[in-house]
């Protein structure tokens, strides 16, 4: 099996977490500077298998788009025009932020380490990932009963 690649897009800096060959772990890769985001992609798909690209959909609590929406469809739709045998899917990334504190209290990082945004966004890129492999999870054992 490939490898699945979640991004989550940021203006200045965009989080990348890949799963395990077998789609079992999602684990957060690294966060590059947004504007060398297209090369680092370039390199990886050159270097690993990708079976699909999860993007973040930053949604506000009320579900509608938030003001980043506007940066991340444009990357979207280059990413697909780059990539188009590749398909592409968005995710809710509501909380992601939240819950990637949350996880960084949880195992003892110290409070200068989770200001660290490069962390965060990383760490945020996995939970997307993590959510999202859920998902589908629990929508294959609906589909079995």
């Amino acid at each position: 099996m490939a490898r699945i690649l979640s991004i989550d897009y940021g203006k200045k800096r965009t989080g990348i977490a890949v799963t395990d060959p077998m789609q079992m772990i999602a684990n957060p890769l690294t966060t590059v500077d947004t504007t060398t985001l297209f090369d680092f992609i370039k390199q990886y798909m050159e270097s690993e298998e990708v079976e699909r690209i999860i993007v973040g959909k930053p949604l506000q609590t009320n579900g509608e788009a938030s003001e980043n929406m506007k940066r991340v469809e444009p990357f979207v739709n280059r990413l697909k025009k780059l990539y188009p045998t590749i398909p592409i899917e968005y995710y809710d990334e509501r909380f992601t932020s939240v819950l990637a504190h949350k996880a960084m209290i949880d195992s003892g990082i110290s409070k200068k380490a989770r200001q660290d945004k490069a962390l965060v966004d990383k760490i945020s890129a996995s939970i997307i990932l993590e959510d999202y492999l859920e998902s589908r999870r629990n929508q294959a054992e609906r589909d079995n009963k």
